[in-house]
């Protein structure tokens, strides 16, 4: 296959460039910094990838090259782990509302067509709750990543007037050798961690492989299309993942983080961590998906071992 890839050079599209070239497709990656992606994926060891220079919310010649292609992956969206300024929220809805939109766009015109967009959203589309289990029918929340994963998936449905079969994954907090796992760590080395907030708020989580995996099967499985949640079938408590880590560490993990410690280090995005949600992949166990990491100390251990 020729698989598109929007978010290529974030800690999961970096992953999956890599999976797919080991498989045999050839890439092509839409980059908004032409030569930060090169530097990333240089031709020596990627040469079956192209770079082609995107704007994610404008139109442009880049929207040709999808008609080249089998297969379309977007991850792109701006972090949230920063200060939400008003500004901050509108770049951060934009990036995944309008970016899908050009995406969608790009795919509707494109002739041939490609035949899958597997299209990123979050688990924050269900809001947080310390009680509440979220499967893929349960309804949205109300609060402000909940309104931007509505406004994102909205945007990917538009492929679905053209034919095209639409794959949304919901993804929860993904664990691999960076990302947030890489800003909890620090705190255990220091003999400085333990439970985060409350440690009673849910942690819906995902090994960065097995996201990579299930991203691979909703473009090759035909009969998958629509919402699947990219979480583990196993989330955990935050006191219980903590422990978890500090074990693996060989560290304590008594000493309650507060959660302005958070806020500090995550900005507003801290939410998704002080308050969370039991998400269940009832869909995704249903397509016969296997999970290489379904339990979260096994996940730890792999990262540490990478770290």
């Amino acid at each position: 296959m020729k698989i598109a890839i929007a978010g290529a050079t974030g800690f999961v599209g970096s992953r999956l460039v890599e999976r797919l070239q080991a498989e045999g497709h050839s890439l092509l990656v839409l980059a908004r910094d032409p030569a930060r992606a090169r530097r990333v994926f240089p031709q020596a060891a990627f040469p079956k990838l192209e770079v082609v220079a995107y704007t994610p919310l404008a139109a442009g010649e880049w929207q040709q090259t999808i008609a080249e292609c089998d297969g379309v992956v977007n991850l792109a969206g701006e972090p949230i782990s920063e200060r939400w300024t008003p500004d901050r929220k509108q770049r951060i809805l934009a990036s995944r509302q309008v970016g899908t939109e050009r995406l969608v766009e790009a795919i509707a015109q494109a002739n041939p067509k490609p035949s899958v967009l597997v299209n990123a959203s979050a688990i924050g589309y269900y809001g947080t709750s310390e009680t509440t289990a979220f499967e893929e029918n349960s309804p949205p929340g109300n609060d402000f990543l909940a309104e931007v994963c509505k406004a994102w998936e909205a945007a990917a449905r538009g492929v679905e007037a053209a034919g095209v079969r639409l794959v949304i994954l919901r993804i929860g907090i993904v664990l691999g050798n960076g990302g947030a796992i890489a800003k909890m760590i620090p705190p255990f080395r220091l003999f400085a961690g333990g439970p985060i907030g409350s440690g009673r708020q849910w942690f819906s989580w995902i090994h960065r492989d097995d996201l990579v995996s299930l991203i691979l099967q909703a473009l090759t499985n035909p009969a998958m299309a629509g919402v699947y949640n990219a979480t583990a079938p196993n989330p955990v408590r935050m006191a219980e993942f903590c422990q978890t880590l500090g074990s693996a560490m060989n560290r304590p993990s008594w000493l309650p983080v507060p959660p302005l410690a958070l806020e500090l280090l995550l900005g507003d995005g801290a939410i998704v961590v002080l308050e969370g949600q039991q998400v269940l992949p009832k869909r995704t166990l249903e397509t016969g998906f296997v999970y290489q990491y379904p339990q979260v100390k096994a996940a730890i251990s792999e990262v540490l071992n990478q770290g």
